[in-house]
């Protein structure tokens, strides 16, 4: 597995912080990995009427403020599949 680290929730003093990842060995293309807060149990029921979710999936809340991040992170996943 190749992590690449793109980087970590600007708003937050550096540590235990929502982060973002991509994997660029991931096949058939790369995935991106988030790290975030859990959500409470009235957000999660809301997601599973869209969406069930297996045992082996989470639903995490990342701020807003990440979406730089979270852009740059699909810019190497992108880059990565060429």
């Amino acid at each position: 597995m190749a992590l690449r680290f793109v980087g970590i929730d600007p708003g937050t003093g550096g540590g235990n912080c929502p982060a973002v990842w991509v994997d660029t060995d991931a096949k058939p293309e790369p995935d991106l990995l988030f790290q975030g807060w859990l959500v409470d149990e009235v957000t999660q029921a809301e997601c599973l009427k869209d969406s069930p979710r297996p045992g082996t999936e989470a639903v995490i809340r990342v701020p807003a403020r990440m979406v730089p991040l979270i852009r740059e992170a699909c810019d190497v996943a992108e880059r990565t599949q060429l």
